[in-house]
């Protein structure tokens, strides 16, 4: 969240965050046991404390984990609400790396969609991103879901090694490391992989810097 703070401010925006973020929950951990009434709870929490915090629905939301954007995308659909979410490859594809100076890298870098973000149809824009900052992205086609499973990697590191039991073998030589949005599959991809996988913001980060104002594109929103 540091990183994904910097690089909004980096980018022209001010980030505002909602009251008692300390309680807040999307509800996902909640779903994943099955719990939907405490699920939806929580998810209703949420929801009303970003649609105060985004001015009524004024300002677009970011969430810095796919499993999170993508339960509350779902949530605000079922209730028919409407609130700008954005992952956060969208947020970085469509609002920080417009306004940034970007100078790519010569990494070689591993790039793995989430199970949340493949859902939401978003793999290829993650690649999108990862490539901006580095002209050596490869997502390898035969990993799929990490088998981390919300909290099961903990639990039963078994389901995680049997998944990306390919993973390593998959790596292009001479990979330096991997990105991906979602904090718990990063622990399972880095276990098995012999790199580290870090978000994806912390790439766009090294790879960026602020752009002069006179070249921002004219199609940014500033919150």
């Amino acid at each position: 969240p540091t990183v994904t703070d910097r690089l909004l401010r980096r980018a022209g925006f001010v980030p505002v965050y909602p009251a008692g973020m300390s309680e807040l929950c999307c509800g996902q951990p909640f779903e994943s046991k099955g719990l939907m009434d405490a699920a939806d709870r929580k998810s209703a929490e949420l929801a009303a404390a970003l649609f105060e915090a985004s001015d009524g629905g004024r300002l677009p939301v970011v969430f810095d984990t796919s499993p999170c954007a993508y339960r509350i995308k779902r949530f605000l659909a079922e209730q028919h609400q409407s609130l700008k979410v954005l992952d956060i490859t969208e947020a970085l594809h469509d609002l920080v790396l417009p306004r940034l100076a970007l100078t790519p890298g010569d990494d070689r870098i591993a790039v793995h969609p989430v199970c949340s973000l493949r859902k939401m149809g978003l793999e290829n824009t993650l690649l999108a991103v990862a490539r901006a900052c580095t002209a050596h992205a490869v997502m390898p086609p035969q990993i799929g879901c990490c088998g981390w499973a919300g909290d099961k990697g903990f639990t039963t590191p078994d389901l995680n090694a049997y998944a990306l039991r390919d993973l390593r073998a998959a790596l292009p030589a001479g990979c330096a490391f991997g990105v991906s949005t979602s904090r718990t599959c990063e622990i399972g991809l880095s276990d098995h992989s012999g790199i580290t996988y870090r978000s994806i913001v912390h790439l766009v980060d090294a790879a960026t810097s602020r752009m002069p104002a006179s070249t921002v594109t004219s199609n940014a929103t500033t919150p």
